[in-house]
């Protein structure tokens, strides 16, 4: 994993946009040459040609080709190309009628480069399908052989993500129960010379209790004087899952960590980007809005729209503004109720924009007005605030941002109705406020519509 701009990338998934784009690069030159009137040298053509190449990646990795996806479908691969190749399609076209020499290139050479762009893009998705390997695989030891170390093991050996190759445990003292596989399970010995014996590139720790003997620091210090990196389980499950894990979150690495840090800077960049985008959207989508006000008109009368109290940052009551997609009686009993993903309250036109989401546009307004943001943990309501806070630890961290019309959550986590489901998405809000950026609000629009066209996820 590479950490770059706060937000960490798989190693080979590096390596697979990166070869990609190098293909790419070396189609639109090789077509240049060959088609291209031979009084324009083609070597003039490279500069434009690489950032040809690099808007098409860059757009495509945008959209989700490249993100690693655990158990997906075939229709799920298809929906995910095929979503590619229409935004692909149409930009290429335009990007390429931009570029110096497209007045002078013949009009098989654009046909040319768009087929050969599908093809590649193709190729990738049914690639990716079968499995996710890297070029330059690190060596992983995981120490421990409990509980920790097999959710480790597994979350490392998924299908479609096995980019590292696990050379084994190391027993720790003090008798843990093994719940691995005991053929993969060392000779106990010495961390430093296992790790210089199996050629070792990282020491997973999954090990929780480290007073005592357990485990020795000093053997850790000189692997990580060595140059061989050392995790932690928080740190692990940061890199690997994009959360940060309760199971394994203590308040000190909250308050000594890197990371949530809240600076009038990236304040300040954020609001911009809201007030921009935000803008944007808004009159993009105002055809969709007068449309969706009038199916719910015509179904089940006014109102049209939905208000409720919601908990912003640093704990301050807002009212969310929504599309009414459920009956008008929902809560006739005053009793706030879970919705689900299949819930009985829920209109026939509320299904439809619940699914494609349609329904939080009008947060936007909130947007606008500075309650929310683009980006970030969805807004709860206060009755299950204070009922989430009493039960999950760490709850509360989620509100020292603002919450968001859309989040880091929302696309990594299906559709949620219970506590649980609760306690799994705050440990993917976490991870947001703590590695937060303009990059990553970014990406986060980019996988809301992702979601939203290909169906992998619920609401």
């Amino acid at each position: 994993m590479l950490k770059v701009f706060r937000h960490y990338l798989p190693v080979n998934t590096l390596q697979q946009v990166l070869f990609d784009a190098a293909a790419l690069f070396l189609i639109v030159v090789a077509a240049i040459a060959l088609q291209v009137s031979p009084a324009v040298p083609w070597v003039e053509c490279i500069p434009s040609a690489l950032a040809f190449a690099a808007i098409m990646i860059t757009l495509n990795a945008a959209m989700g080709l490249y993100r690693p996806v655990y158990q997906r479908s075939g229709r799920q691969t298809f929906a995910r190309v095929a979503l590619s190749l229409v935004v692909s399609i149409p930009v290429a076209y335009v990007v390429f009628g931009l570029l110096p020499w497209a007045e002078i290139a013949p009009h098989s050479l654009q046909v040319s480069v768009l087929i050969l762009l599908c093809s590649l893009l193709a190729i990738r998705g049914l690639v990716n399908q079968r499995q996710a390997s890297g070029f330059l695989v690190p060596r992983v030891l995981i120490v421990g052989t409990g509980h920790d170390a097999r959710i480790v093991h597994h979350d490392l050996t998924r299908p479609l993500q096995r980019s590292v190759e696990i050379v084994g445990f190391l027993p720790v003292s003090g008798g843990e129960r093994i719940e691995v596989e005991p053929s993969n399970v060392l000779p106990p010995g010495s961390l430093v010379d296992v790790v210089r014996n199996l050629r070792v590139d990282e020491v997973i720790v999954a090990v929780r209790e480290r007073r005592g003997g357990v485990l020795s620091l000093r053997e850790l210090l000189d692997c990580k004087l060595a140059g061989i990196r050392i995790l932690d389980l928080s740190s692990f499950f940061e890199r690997v899952q994009g959360q940060v894990r309760l199971d394994s979150l203590r308040a000190s690495w909250l308050i000594y960590g890197d990371g949530f840090r809240q600076g009038w800077a990236r304040t300040f960049v954020k609001r911009c980007f809201d007030l921009a985008v935000g803008t944007t959207l808004l009159l993009l989508a105002a055809p969709i809005m007068l449309l969706t006000a009038l199916l719910i008109l015509l179904e089940d009368g006014a109102p049209i729209f939905y208000s409720q109290e919601r908990v912003g940052r640093g704990g301050r009551i807002f009212r969310v503004i929504k599309f009414r997609s459920m009956r008008r009686d929902a809560e006739k009993d005053g009793k706030p109720r879970w919705a689900s993903s299949n819930d009985d309250r829920v209109t026939r036109v509320g299904r439809v924009i619940r699914k494609l989401r349609i329904d939080e546009l009008p947060q936007l307004f909130n947007v606008l007005a500075g309650e929310m943001s683009l980006v970030g943990p969805r807004p709860e309501r206060l009755y299950f605030v204070d009922q989430l806070t009493q039960q999950i630890p760490f709850y509360a961290v989620r509100h020292c941002v603002k919450p968001g019309v859309t989040g880091w959550a929302q696309v990594r986590y299906q559709y949620g109705a219970s506590v649980d489901d609760a306690a799994e998405k705050l440990q993917y809000d976490l991870y947001y406020v703590k590695n937060h950026s303009l990059i990553l609000d970014t990406l986060v629009l980019f996988e809301t519509v992702r979601v939203v066209l290909t169906g992998e996820g619920a609401h």
